[in-house]
Parts: C-alpha cells; sequence; structure tokens
C-alpha cells in the first residue's frame, strides 16, 4: 500500500487533497501536525518515506522541499507554481494526450496545472494540436473564479472583513504578469501568451474560463474538441444545443470539467466550467496520483 505525505496540509488545497484522500483503504495518508510542520528535519523524514507526496506550498518553499528528498523512490506532484514549465517535470494534465498521461502515469515529478490555465488550456490546446488554430494565433481569455482561489487570507477576507466593495466583480493581474500565464503559453505551444482577465467574485469556489476564437466555426471548434475529449471520464465536451445559463459556480464540489461552444459561424467562443478547488487543484492532483499509483482514474473524486 503506497504511503502519501500532503505537505502542506493546512493550506486550501492541502485541505481538499486531504478530504478527497482520508477514507480511502488503499493508501496510507500522512501529515505533519502543526508543532511539527514547518521543521526541517520532521519534514525530510516525512518526504524521504513517502512514496508519493503531495506539496501544497508557496513556491520557495515547494522548491525547497524537492531539495530535501534524497529517496530516489519518492515521487512528487506539487500543486505550486515553481515547476509547471521546469525541465524534468511532467505537467499534469492526462486529457492533453494519451503520451501525456502515460507520461504522467510514469513520472516522479508532476507539475500540477493552475486553475486559470486548466481552463484555456483545455480549450485550446486540443485546437492547436489539430491545426485548426495557428500558434501564431493572439488570444485572449476571460475567467471567473470564485475566492476560495485566493487562499485562506482571502477567504477570510471575503468572509470575515468583508467590505462593500468585495460584493462586486474584481478584475485583478491587469499588468499581464499573472503566474499562469507561461504554462498557457508553453503547454499549447502558442508563440504568445494570451491577454488575461481573470475576475475574482464573491462566491466560494466555481471557475468559468472563457476563450473567444474569432475567425473559426463553431461547428468546427465542437467537432474537434468532442473528438479529442471522446471517453474521457473527467472532462466532456456538451452537445452545441444544450448550453445552459453558465453559472461559475455552477460544478462546485466536483472534480469534472465541462466545455461548452458557444455562437454561430465564425463568431465563437469556449467556456470551461468546473471547481478551481477540483479539477483546477486538488480534484487534478488525486486524479495524478491515482495514474501514478495504477489505481482507478477517478478514485476518490466526485463527478
Amino acid at each position: 500500500m503506497a504511503e502519501v505525505f500532503i505537505d502542506g496540509s493546512a493550506g486550501t488545497t492541502g485541505l481538499q487533497i486531504y478530504d478527497r484522500l482520508a477514507a480511502r483503504t488503499d493508501i496510507t495518508l500522512h501529515t505533519l501536525d502543526e508543532a511539527h510542520r514547518k521543521d526541517p528535519a520532521a519534514r525530510a523524514a516525512a518526504l524521504n518515506a513517502a512514496d508519493i507526496v503531495f506539496l501544497c506550498l508557496p513556491d520557495d518553499a515547494a522548491r525547497e522541499a524537492v531539495a530535501l528528498i534524497t529517496n530516489p523512490h519518492t515521487r512528487v506532484i506539487d500543486a505550486s507554481t515553481a515547476h509547471r514549465t521546469a525541465p524534468g517535470w511532467v505537467y499534469g494534465l492526462p486529457e492533453l494526450s494519451a503520451a501525456q498521461r502515460s507520461a504522467i502515469a510514469g513520472a516522479k515529478r508532476v507539475a500540477n496545472p493552475g486553475c486559470h490555465a486548466t481552463g484555456f488550456i483545455t480549450v485550446a490546446a486540443p485546437l492547436v494540436a489539430a491545426g485548426l488554430l495557428p500558434k501564431s494565433a493572439e488570444l485572449g481569455c476571460f475567467s471567473l473564479t470564485g475566492y476560495s482561489g485566493g487562499g485562506k487570507k482571502m477567504i477570510k477576507q471575503y468572509e470575515t472583513d468583508k467590505t462593500q466593495s468585495l460584493y462586486a466583480p474584481s478584475p485583478y493581474g491587469l499588468a499581464q504578469r499573472h503566474k499562469h500565464l507561461p504554462e498557457m503559453q508553453t503547454v499549447c505551444g502558442l508563440d504568445k501568451p494570451p491577454v488575461f482577465v481573470p475576475v475574482v467574485d464573491d462566491y466560494y469556489k466555481g471557475m468559468a474560463t472563457t476563450v473567444p476564437l474569432p475567425g473559426l466555426d463553431a461547428a468546427a471548434v465542437w467537432q474537434c474538441l468532442a473528438e479529442h475529449y471522446a471517453g474521457q471520464a473527467l472532462i466532456t465536451v456538451a452537445p452545441p444545443d444544450a448550453v445552459p445559463a453558465l453559472y461559475a459556480n455552477a460544478m462546485a464540489g466536483r472534480d469534472s470539467l465541462t466545455l461548452y461552444v458557444t455562437g454561430h459561424g465564425d463568431r465563437t467562443a469556449v467556456t470551461a466550467l468546473f471547481d478551481n478547488l477540483g479539477k483546477g487543484a486538488s480534484g487534478a492532483a488525486v486524479q495524478n496520483m491515482n495514474l501514478m499509483l495504477g489505481l482507478p482514474e477517478t478514485a476518490g473524486l466526485s463527478l
């Protein structure tokens, strides 16, 4: 039975991973108590005793944790931004291709995708791979998220320190230096990152990431995405005549993602609807763990 350790189990992503794993009988789950979770010696011992480690830490702390690992058998899933485009790390989005799923299953080091990036990449990457969208495309992306995406500090701000301004949606990252941009460009194989407008709103969790695709035929986009994701357990493409009101929290509590192709003719947009803490973070991390351990891909997940 695999020994699994969550480093950073007190943070939002770590807590959500713990919730998905705590009742499972096919792994042995470990965390450090409050007195030891920042103790380098205790962390090093736990990291090196594990078969699978989840890093739910800030970027610098994640790099520090990797440096503490000397056991060649310890495999890592990093939920931070630190290694998403780093050499030697496999990007943890198995639905990119059969080769990607195989690479994750055999990897020692897996970088879990960012939440906004998951929405963008699930739309753009298959279109680029199929040649429907050129690598030179200059794309935009609008992504609405619940405030849990900002971690404990933002959750407290919205839930206990709320001011009148927090009742309205708020665009952020407007300097176009958002930490998800490098993976959005690199994983899709684009020449340029998208012009990206993330927006946080007054609800706990859920994400709606929309990518406008002017000039692309809506029917062709739907066909491409439907063929790419056929048979996937966690990503589906809604029928083109079945587009509901796309409330951004509609997938809250689920670990799956649904793509909606909208528009007509060459006036097209695609929206990825999912939970920023599910397929956008902790659910994706557990999916990757399942693949790495040879377990059913959806074990412990809510579809």
